[in-house]
């Protein structure tokens, strides 16, 4: 607890996009614009050097010892653990990864190939209107939306009559089964190449998701929307209306589908990544004929930088 306070002061809130310290906040995404087929490593807009992507490789060089402990953003071993493990879920958002720009004229662009344009922030300046939405004071952002309802709609609904206890107990029991589920049927297309460097497991990811995130926009109709001040930040701010999809599949239940496979996917990546980051490599054992201990050279030891540079080839 104590180590996760001193990361929060290392990295609060802040509104000011330009500040030398980041805000925790920024961590967890990205927003490659949406318009064309850009990948992360095709432009700058919406990267940062505290974005999702780096953040995510910040995390895997502390977990490995190449990056102290002692550093400024005050993620130590344990904040890596905690900061991957929720990074790899966000990761595997469509909107955590893209997001879209539009012109004064309320028109998805290319920000790269216009003068000005504001962005969606990754839907969170855009209100969802569905046809099968429950009466709400106020529709949910279309972040909030693939966040909490798409992952909701994966777990039974249980009457607001039934007492609050008995509701968590059923649901706790309807999540447990659901990760069952997940954890004994092995996802398809969830294994990156084997030459792939684990530091670059992040930006495959990132990439890989952007299909996704374009879908999700394309199943959508924009309206009323224009720029806007959001504190210090020019927004495009308006609403998104869902197109009739092939089959007459609600957009709700399209989205489940598209989060239950992500959500499986993320997991199985996440015990793949942390095995592979923190495996311990087993020391080769030198021929009978050398001598293990030699008097002029120090043993090795996990401190090392013999040790070290085997532990990096490790699998």
């Amino acid at each position: 607890a104590e180590q996760l306070r001193e990361f929060w002061k290392a990295n609060p809130p802040t509104t000011d996009a330009k500040s030398a310290i980041p805000s925790h906040h920024w961590f967890h995404y990205t927003d490659v614009p949406l318009v064309g087929t850009e990948k992360y490593a095709d432009g700058k807009i919406g990267r940062s050097q505290w974005d999702i992507v780096q953040m995510m490789r910040y995390c895997i060089e502390v977990l490995r010892g190449e990056v102290p402990e002692n550093n400024e953003r005050k993620i130590t071993k344990p904040i890596a653990l905690i900061l991957l493990t929720h990074f790899v879920g966000d990761i595997h958002q469509p909107l955590h990864v893209g997001a879209q720009y539009f012109d004064a004229k309320g028109n998805p662009v290319n920000p790269a190939r216009v003068s000005e344009s504001f962005p969606d922030e990754g839907g969170n300046s855009l209100r969802l209107k569905l046809t099968d939405s429950v009466p709400r004071k106020r529709d949910p952002k279309l972040h909030g939306f693939w966040d909490g309802d798409a992952v909701m709609a994966n777990l039974p609904q249980f009457p607001d009559t039934m007492p609050k206890k008995e509701r968590q107990m059923q649901m706790n029991a309807a999540e447990k089964a659901l990760a069952d589920r997940l954890v004994k049927e092995e996802p398809k297309d969830w294994r990156l190449p084997a030459a792939l460097k684990v530091e670059d497991y992040p930006e495959a990811w990132a990439d890989e998701i952007l299909p996704l995130a374009r879908e999700a926009h394309t199943h959508l109709r924009y309206q009323n929307v224009r720029p806007k001040l959001d504190h210090d930040e020019m927004v495009a701010d308006g609403e998104v209306v869902e197109r009739a999809l092939p089959g007459d599949i609600p957009y709700r239940k399209w989205a489940a589908g598209m989060v239950l496979k992500e959500m499986q996917k993320a997991g199985w990546r996440l015990a793949d990544l942390l095995e592979k980051v923190l495996a311990t490599p087993v020391p080769v054992a030198a021929p009978a004929s050398v001598p293990t201990e030699s008097p002029s050279r120090p043993r090795e030891t996990p401190s090392s930088p013999a040790w070290r540079r085997l532990r990096r080839r490790a699998p």
